[in-house]
This record gives C-alpha cells, sequence and structure tokens, in this order.
C-alpha cells in the first residue's frame, strides 16, 4: 500500500523556526499522531553548521556576514558547513524509516534519485557522486545538498535544491568540505528562472515514488 506524503508548502521561514517546527512534527510522528510529513520552504539567507561543522570552512567574519544580511546557525543535521537563502527549495521530510523498514543510506539515495528525477523533468542531467552525497552535474558542480538526522527511527532536516538562489553567497564558504568541486543552479544551467511551484509538485511526486520503490532496504 502506498505510504503518501502530507506535503505542507510553507513559503520563506527562519531557520529557527523551521527547526522548531521539525522538533514539533518528529515527537507527533514518533508517536503516530501524523504521518509522513515533507515540509517545502525557503530560508532568509543563512550558514548552517551541521555536527562536524567548523567556522574555519566560513570564510568571513560573523560580522561580515550579518552586514551582508546572513545569519549563522549551529544544527543538528550531519554533515558540514552550507548555505540556505531564497531561490533554494529546503524540503524537511518527517519520515518514519522503521515503518517504512528502511535503513538511512537507502533514504538518503530515495532523497538523492527524487532530485535527479525532477531535475530530468525540467532538462537538467544531474547525477549521483560514489564519493560525496548530493545530486552533481557533470561538469558544473553540485546542485543539490542533503543532509539528515534521525531521531526514534523519524528523519529530520533533509534536502536543498539550487534553483535560483544567489550563488555568490557560496564563495563565502566552503560548502559540505568540498567547495572546490563548484556549485550551480537549475536557473544558471537553464538561462532562466524555475517555476518553483510546479517544481515543489515534482519533487513531492518523486520523493513518493522513490520512498516506496527504494531497493536497498
Amino acid at each position: 500500500m502506498r505510504a503518501e506524503l502530507d506535503t505542507r508548502d510553507l513559503g520563506l521561514v527562519a531557520y529557527p523556526e523551521a527547526m522548531a517546527l521539525q522538533d514539533a512534527l518528529v515527537e507527533q510522528r514518533v508517536r503516530n499522531e501524523i504521518g509522513d510529513t515533507l515540509l517545502l520552504l525557503e530560508h532568509p539567507p543563512v550558514v548552517t553548521l551541521g555536527r562536524r561543522g567548523s567556522l574555519s570552512d566560513v570564510y568571513v567574519s560573523e560580522a561580515d556576514l550579518a552586514r551582508r544580511g546572513i545569519g549563522v546557525q549551529h544544527t543538528t543535521r550531519g554533515g558540514l558547513v552550507t548555505y540556505h537563502g531564497p531561490g533554494q527549495l529546503v524540503g524537511y521530510p518527517i519520515v518514519h524509516l522503521r515503518q517504512r523498514g528502511l535503513t538511512v543510506p537507502c533514504y538518503v539515495r530515495a532523497l538523492e534519485l527524487a532530485i535527479v528525477d525532477s531535475l530530468a523533468e525540467i532538462g537538467i542531467a544531474a547525477r549521483l557522486d560514489p564519493n560525496h552525497i548530493g545530486v552533481w552535474t557533470q561538469d558544473h558542480g553540485k546542485i543539490a545538498a542533503i543532509g539528515v538526522a534521525q531521531r526514534h527511527g523519524v528523519t529530520l532536516h533533509g534536502f536543498a535544491i539550487n534553483l535560483q538562489p544567489d550563488l555568490s553567497h557560496f564563495d563565502l564558504i566552503n560548502p559540505c568540505g568540498i567547495g572546490n568541486l563548484g556549485v550551480t543552479s537549475a536557473a544558471r544551467l537553464l538561462g532562466h528562472p524555475v517555476d518553483m511551484p510546479r517544481f515543489k509538485g515534482r519533487i513531492t511526486a518523486a520523493l513518493d515514488e522513490q520512498l516506496t520503490a527504494v531497493a536497498c532496504r
């Protein structure tokens, strides 16, 4: 039986507010008060540091970031340092892995494949990299980042797809510790902005499909 995602389109949400909402939803999901849920949103400009993140991967001071209108947040997701901002579609799936019989690596693969499928629908040939988590383009670098966590078998955090963010903000950090590999966006590759509402529909359908079909349980 297909387990469809309850998708909530939240618009622009401050990072701490999104974290608080995820925390509350995870507790509800653990108690089976809600079903699997996907939060789709954008963040105001913010640099986030994962559990292994360090300010050594941020090339300017917090004061300089503040002058540019960019916040700094420590977070509980896996990974190092990344950037979120308007034009980047962020997805936070609250998914009960144990009930779906998924391991964390299989879940991450489902996220990656859903993003690849969604980008293919708008004409972007994206791919996976066996050495690095996330979604990549052939010659232009990373187009989507993934950083997850789980509590009692329920996921939080998730993915960030560069549809049309200000890519210059990535120059202020060493994203995911591999900034030398490059960062790109759908708008840069296509030469025009992406219809974000339509893309949200695509990623929702693709993720629901991949979470059901992923073969590496």
